[in-house]
């Protein structure tokens, strides 16, 4: 498995009609703003995404994405469309180098959700992360009751493999989890051909 902190740090990739760019300090206030408007809908299933979130923990969140400081989360980038406009976040983490595996995960703002865009970021970070970082298992975990994380999964190819007792904690209790896999050969089928059989 290839280092993903080495990763250069103006590295970008394209999906259709998204540009995803590992996060800049420049990107820092209009991911305040899109997390700001999007406390509602994201902040139901995502702790960080509270009342509370100031400017300071924009900055904050990309300068350890940047320096790679927070325990295997050095792989995450910004999802842009075409104009410019943060549509929200997409990264890898949990990296487990012996077995060459990852879990991947994704928030889109409130104003661009229904559009496929966590989708398209999630299956072209896949492909990334297969193809350069020498990843072998991607695995998203989504809240049993977060269906819009779960179908999109499913949109990205992701294959669901079981339920994890609390494996995650929404609004501060253990909740039951979905596991999905994801391999290579995964991403060799359309993603609405692969959304299709899982239904």
């Amino acid at each position: 498995m290839n280092d993903p902190t080495k990763l250069a740090a103006s590295l970008q990739l394209t999906a259709p009609g998204l540009r995803l760019s590992l996060w800049q300090p420049s990107h820092a206030e209009a991911l305040y703003e899109a997390v700001r408007e999007s406390i509602p809908t994201v902040g139901r299933w995502l702790p960080w995404c509270h009342a509370g979130y100031l400017r300071e923990d924009a900055a904050g969140w990309i300068e350890r994405c940047r320096s790679g400081a927070e325990g295997g989360e050095p792989c995450a980038f910004g999802v842009f469309d075409d104009n410019g406009l943060l549509l929200g976040g997409v990264g890898l983490n949990r990296f487990d180098r012996q077995h060459r595996s990852a879990n991947l995960g994704y928030w889109v703002r409130t104003q661009a959700q229904g559009r496929g865009v966590a989708a398209r970021a999630a299956r072209r970070l896949a492909a990334f992360g297969f193809d350069t970082l020498g990843l072998c298992r991607i695995e998203i975990v989504a809240a049993m009751g977060n269906l819009a994380s779960r179908r999109c999964a499913e949109k990205t190819g992701a294959r669901f493999e079981g339920i994890a007792r609390h494996r995650l904690t929404v609004g501060g209790e253990p909740v039951d989890a979905a596991v999905y896999g994801l391999l290579p050969v995964d991403l060799d089928q359309p993603a609405d051909a692969q959304s299709s059989a899982m239904s």
